[in-house]
């Protein structure tokens, strides 16, 4: 099994940063895709990037593209989201997950692992 812990959020006022963090144990890391997805109070889980076992490729969803990045350092067994410029629309509880395989996903159901989540709160 595969266990994921993210770390990193918190209270931050609109316009500024926060770096979410995800440890992963289990498996080698360098063998399966992962990805951020998040889930506000009354709304639908939503994906937010994801990125290539080896970190060469990425994908992100529209409403952050230019304001967040994903990457990965598999020697230290970590997923990072980097996240500027945030909006009280980013409030939300963020989950990291492993994908089956390599390449980049874009759906939940291409995750078959996911870590408990981190809340991150941007106010006014």
């Amino acid at each position: 099994q595969v266990q994921l812990v993210e770390s990193g959020g918190g209270l931050v006022q609109a316009g500024g940063s926060l770096r979410l963090s995800c440890a992963a144990s289990g498996r080698t890391f360098s063998n399966y895709a992962m990805g951020w997805f998040r889930q506000a109070p009354g709304k639908e889980h939503e994906f937010v990037a994801t990125i290539s076992g080896s970190g060469i490729r990425t994908y992100y969803a529209t409403s952050v593209k230019g304001r967040f990045t994903i990457s990965r350092d598999n020697a230290k067994n970590t997923l990072y989201l980097q996240m500027n410029s945030l909006k009280p629309e980013d409030t939300a509880v963020y989950y990291c997950a492993a994908a089956i395989g390599l390449a980049t996903q874009r759906t939940s159901n291409k995750y078959s692992y996911w870590g408990q989540g981190t809340q991150v709160t941007v106010s006014s």
